[in-house]
């Protein structure tokens, strides 16, 4: 398992070792326009066709395709007379934590690949840097001080659609009165950035980060109790924010059971290398779910027709969204997991559109199975 014992001698030996390797990183490239994918093509999974506008059932396991038209749920929007949470927001510095002190990749720099490996980007421009952070909690008007509430962890926070539709999902007993905390990510994006650290390293220490030094601050600021029950706890996020609220989960399943993601990067995207994972998230339906006992995890995914397709310099086969999405309900079948497939058409990455059309559907299979005041 990945550890950071030192941010400064980990960037130190990586750019060290890469400046043997390869040059000094260059620009980013312009990404290329995604091709639109057909949801029947050969190799994907077997999916139902959904009528245009419905989504899928809330408490159905499997594989669906979305029609091309994506009408925000009724759900998305505050409703008169439906109590309303409180949201309370504070700032985590860079210089408060023991576990990310922060680092930077340089303007207008991105990375080369590896000569010797494709499958490897080398980032000579990572640097140091300090960062703050923003955390958003909701707490819904049913929150019984005192008590141990269930919660959700967001990744790149703060989440307003989030909050706004668990209210009227809290309201109408289709979930728990559930605390939702937004974590903004460190800043950056992708290899050699606090966020990619943060969201694309294949262990257990983004999961401990929040464990240790977010939740307790969310206590003290929000004035709650939080539940240690993994069945009361759940991981969401989109794109290397989707593949983070997996990876808490399958690192620390001890710690959260539930995981719901919008165009998961369970591609190649961690830096620096790690041996145990060498093709980073891409790992998870490469090896790690078809090679490893079931987990106790219920998940929900989603990807768009028009998702990611290798958006940077690495040509290593490993940067197609749609198919690692397929490849991800592919394993997950086999192994027998509680999951949920939803290939949205007329969708781009992270579709907006998409979260509008899905979310309650998606929180409320996600919650399957939890108790529920007023049922």
């Amino acid at each position: 398992m990945f550890r950071l014992a030192s941010i400064a001698l980990l960037i130190g030996l990586t750019t060290g070792s890469a400046m043997a390797q390869a040059p000094a990183a260059a620009p980013r490239p312009a990404r290329p326009t995604p091709p639109t994918r057909d949801p029947n093509t050969a190799g994907y999974v077997t999916a139902k066709e959904l009528a245009d506008g419905a989504n899928a059932p809330a408490k159905e396991d499997g594989n669906f395709i979305l029609g091309a038209t994506h009408n925000a749920a009724p759900e998305m929007a505050a409703q008169e007379g439906v109590p309303q949470g409180a949201v309370f927001t504070f700032t985590m510095e860079s210089t408060d934590s023991k576990i990310y002190p922060g680092i930077a990749r340089e303007a207008g720099t991105f990375g080369t690949a590896d000569p010797t490996d494709p499958a490897k980007l080398v980032v000579t421009t990572s640097h140091p840097a300090a960062y703050a952070r923003r955390v958003s909690v909701y707490v819904p008007k049913q929150y019984v001080p005192g008590t141990a509430a269930p919660f959700i962890v967001g990744a790149d926070g703060p989440d307003q659609a989030l909050f706004t539709a668990l209210d009227n999902l809290i309201a109408q007993h289709r979930v728990p009165a559930i605390v939702a905390i937004s974590i903004s990510n460190g800043s950056g994006d992708a290899q050699g950035s606090q966020r990619g650290m943060e969201y694309d390293t294949m262990s257990g220490l983004y999961a401990e980060f929040v464990e240790k030094e977010v939740l307790p601050l969310v206590e003290k600021q929000a004035s709650v109790k939080l539940t240690k029950d993994p069945e009361g706890r759940a991981t969401m996020g989109g794109s290397s924010g989707g593949s983070c609220a997996l990876i808490m989960a399958w690192y620390h399943p001890e710690l959260y059971h539930r995981v719901l993601t919008y165009s998961g990067t369970y591609v190649n995207q961690q830096w620096p290398s790690n041996r145990q994972t060498p093709h980073g998230a891409w790992e998870f339906h490469e090896h790690l779910i078809p090679n490893s006992a079931a987990k106790p995890l219920r998940i929900w995914m989603e990807v768009g027709d028009r998702d990611l397709f290798n958006p940077n310099v690495m040509r290593d086969n490993m940067h197609d969204w749609v198919v690692a999405n397929e490849n991800m309900a592919r394993v997950l079948a086999a192994k027998g997991y509680h999951y949920q497939f939803v290939f949205a058409r007329n969708a781009g990455h992270t579709d907006r559109a998409v979260k509008q059309q899905t979310l309650p559907e998606a929180l409320e299979y996600v919650w399957q199975g939890y108790p529920m005041a007023g049922r």
